[in-house]
């Protein structure tokens, strides 16, 4: 799918879930025949020519001024995540594509020793496809405790978050409200389409999400965007039972980012959380390895 379809679909797809009552445009009782806003209605409120909009929908036109893009965001009600999409899609085409290829992912020197520091908050290290490239002893107990701890440190073997949630049955079942992980994972990986057009990489998961998940291809359908940098999940470990945690990305620039789980002090999800690593205690984690007894490793599962 190029470029210009993908604005197209994304425009048209945010007219139709945007209601005629929610931007004050008069409907005089009238049966409507298109769900949403019609073109010309939008193209009113953004301030632009409705044969003009009409062409940047159907996809026969990248040339919009961000100025334009702008306006068409703001007649949309876009946040701020969303307008950033809208304008990485439209510089899609704008782009050199020759003789670039997407940066292989590392996990830093640096980025080891805090996943050592963290200790006790359980920490995980993504690419911008969701692989998982490093965890510590937590953060593989908490989000993955079925797999084998050191399958990060193998590229044929290294988890896939977003897999994780929409594939694996565990996955999805640590979290009591799955839908809103689900949605959330989708509205990332939109963003991080957007930003990165021509990562083959990137698209052949997609595609393999789309075939293996029908709520992925209907939420990926939607065309929803949203920023995962704080969100709140309530969680059901089948270690230590339920509990509250706060999910942050530490770094949300370019470049593999860190995502921590912290919970309230004093609250039962911290209890929970020390419960956990009590029962975690039986590996040595050093930054980059794993060293444990074989009797003490969990069994390897599948992503």
């Amino acid at each position: 799918m190029n470029a210009r379809t993908q604005l197209g679909n994304f425009l048209q797809a945010r007219r139709s879930q945007l209601r005629p009552e929610d931007v004050g445009v008069p409907t005089y009782g009238e049966r409507r025949r298109v769900p949403g806003l019609r073109r010309e209605e939008l193209a009113l409120l953004a301030g632009v020519s409705a044969s003009y909009y009409t062409r940047l929908e159907q996809g026969q036109s990248l040339s919009a001024s961000a100025g334009v893009l702008d306006a068409i965001a703001g007649a949309l009600r876009l946040d701020e995540s969303e307008r950033r999409y809208l304008h990485d899609l439209a510089r899609v085409d704008r782009r050199p594509t020759r003789g670039r290829r997407p940066a292989l992912e590392r996990v830093t020197e640096a980025m080891r020793q805090l996943l050592d520091m963290l200790g006790d908050v359980p920490a995980v290290v993504l690419g911008r496809r969701s692989d998982v490239l490093a965890w510590n002893r937590l953060g593989h107990a908490l989000f993955a405790g079925h797999l084998d701890p050191g399958a990060p440190d193998l590229p044929a073997q290294r988890p896939n978050m977003a897999k994780l949630v929409f594939i694996d049955c565990h996955t999805r079942d640590l979290y009591t409200n799955w839908p809103s992980k689900a949605r959330a994972v989708v509205g990332n990986l939109r963003l991080v389409a957007a930003q990165h057009p021509h990562d083959a990489a990137l698209h052949a998961l997609l595609g393999e999400l789309s075939a293996k998940s029908t709520e992925f291809a209907s939420l990926w359908a939607d065309h929803r965007v949203k920023a995962c940098a704080v969100a709140t999940y309530e969680m059901r470990h089948p270690l230590v039972g339920p509990l509250t945690v706060i999910q942050q990305t530490l770094n949300n620039g370019p470049g593999p980012h860190i995502v921590v789980a912290t919970t309230e002090a004093g609250s039962p999800s911290r209890a929970a959380f020390a419960l956990l690593a009590q029962a975690t205690t039986g590996a040595t984690w050093q930054a980059g390895s794993l060293a444990a007894p074989a009797q003490t490793r969990p069994r390897a599962g599948q992503d």
